[in-house]
């Protein structure tokens, strides 16, 4: 009876040091170069109290959540409505006070939607490259968003000067910001203007380029609220561009694909794919259908890997 003491005595002990050990290790990203999230289309920036959307979280959470990890995180806002090229010179200077208060010599970039195109034209053309380690972008459209150009397409020449101005001084209400531009954003996002912007942001040497991106399964409104709508449009302009039928209902996802492709996050088989929204965690919007937290851990882990 003695020996079993003993021996249960010492599994309980090589228990605790266990849990102990665990709780005291060391963050998944303490050593990463400082993370910079780059909102997309409509998107702000972390605790941006100049907008009445600002009270809401555009990252749902994430960033705080790669801090908990051992992560430097900066979130900034752009206009919400803007071609590529305006939003990456404001990207690169706020990156450029965000590094030079910090004492940083690089930074990692996720960028969601628009936010990894003006990314990429900041890295390109605006003289950035030797301060970015990696970029990764998630439903990031590359070869444009068929979608663009169905609005373009649809809305009549003469009533175009009429919906944009109305939709960017709605946006300026919201968003805040004084160069909202509706038509220059779509205008960024169209299938033949993305072509010509691809033949002039090449990749920059010495910068990583990694892409994830997801797909609907079945556009239901009750996990797909916002974007279930859109996935057939989107799935009809996908097909007629050469782009295929599958989409997050804004991105088809041969469209996402840029550099290294990482592919998709898991998910359970009761959820019906994740959307534009969902898989950027939007508005907290995907915490119910998929695990965001180890998606989004995996995305910085990798960028700190290849640092």
């Amino acid at each position: 009876m003695k020996s079993k003491g003993l021996v249960l005595a010492a599994g309980l002990f090589a228990c605790s040091q266990l849990f102990a050990g665990a709780g005291s290790s060391t963050p998944s990203l303490n050593g990463s170069y400082p993370i910079v999230f780059s909102h997309g289309m409509f998107g702000w920036g972390a605790n941006d109290t100049s907008s009445l959307i600002g009270i809401f979280k555009y990252w749902g959470g994430m960033d705080d959540y790669l801090r908990s990890r051992g992560a430097v995180v900066y979130a900034p806002g752009k206009s919400a409505l803007q071609s590529n090229a305006f939003r990456a010179q404001e990207l690169k200077d706020k990156i450029n006070t965000f590094m030079a208060a910090g004492g940083y010599s690089k930074v990692h970039i996720i960028g969601h939607s628009q936010g990894g195109l003006d990314s990429r034209y900041m890295i390109a053309n605006l003289g950035m490259a030797s301060k970015v380690s990696t970029l990764t972008t998630l439903s990031t459209p590359h070869y444009g968003a068929p979608i663009a150009d169905i609005i373009l397409g649809v809305v009549p020449s003469w009533l175009l000067p009429f919906v944009n101005t109305t939709v960017s001084t709605l946006t300026k209400i919201v968003w805040g910001g004084s160069s909202n531009n509706l038509n220059a954003s779509l205008n960024s996002l169209t299938t033949t203007n993305a072509a010509s912007f691809n033949s002039t942001t090449p990749n920059s040497a010495g910068v990583k380029y990694y892409s994830y991106g997801s797909k609907v399964t079945l556009p239901d409104l009750i996990q797909h609220p916002l974007m279930g709508l859109l996935v057939p449009i989107t799935g009809v302009g996908g097909v007629a561009k050469g782009q295929g039928l599958d989409n997050d209902g804004l991105v088809p996802l041969s469209s996402a694909k840029w550099g290294t492709w990482k592919g998709s996050p898991s998910y359970g088989i009761l959820t019906t794919g994740l959307d534009h929204l969902e898989v950027s965690n939007t508005l907290s919007l995907g915490e119910a259908w998929f695990d965001v937290r180890s998606f989004w851990l995996t995305m910085a882990v990798n960028a700190k890997s290849n640092q």
